[in-house]
């Protein structure tokens, strides 16, 4: 009986979905997950790397070198260091990343881009273009409670740990929120819906 129940509550249920709201996001953030998984695959058949090993590479294209390190990716992607360091191993051999000694910590290394590490990360970072033309027919309205709801739940997923990294305003020590507004310590400027930041290079983690 507790079994039946069980499957009753999962949110993949179709009879639960037909009342529950909370169920049909849940299955269609699995499906534009799964669009994520798709074109990600076919990058790395492309260039012959695993899909982590080409998201190791676009992080570092666009990342700060102190967030290049072994243990900062490993938290920036849910995954052990082993594993981490296994994917780096890879990319070293095929000469596409190089390890840099650390003047802050001379037990780690920051790794950055060689000149082929850097072609392969630029046209494996447009992987995702093909998501983004759905969005173009949106009207603005409907991108900023998209946005708004997808900010809140990442931010609802880091404080529950189920997400352990994010660099995003709501989670910074600049950000604060002024009634319904949205307000910038570092910039001195209260911000719109559109410009909350997602992915901040100044981010200082206030979880």
């Amino acid at each position: 009986m507790y079994s039946i129940f069980l499957v009753m509550a999962s949110a993949f249920n179709p009879e639960r979905q037909e009342s529950n709201i909370d169920s049909k996001i849940v299955v269609a953030l699995e499906r534009i997950s799964e669009a994520f998984r798709v074109l990600l695959w076919d990058e790395s058949r492309d260039t012959t790397l695993s899909p982590i090993q080409l998201q190791i590479l676009i992080f570092i294209l666009f990342h700060q070198p102190e967030k290049c390190k072994v243990s900062y990716l490993a938290n920036e992607f849910n995954m052990t260091k082993a594993t981490i360091s296994d994917s780096v191993k890879v990319l070293l051999q095929k000469q596409l990343i190089a390890k840099l000694p650390d003047s802050n910590d001379t037990r780690s290394h920051i790794i950055s881009l060689t000149d082929i590490g850097r072609g392969v990360a630029q046209k494996a970072a447009l992987f995702a273009g093909k998501l983004e033309k759905p969005l173009h027919k949106l009207d603005i309205d409907q991108k900023e409670v998209m946005l708004s709801g997808l900010l809140r739940l990442i931010h609802e997923l880091t404080v529950a740990g189920i997400i352990t990294l994010q660099r995003m305003c709501f989670t910074c020590t600049n950000y604060k929120k002024q009634g319904e507004n949205h307000y910038c310590k570092l910039l001195e400027t209260t911000l719109h819906q559109r410009e909350i930041r997602i992915d901040c290079p100044e981010h200082v983690s206030g979880l």
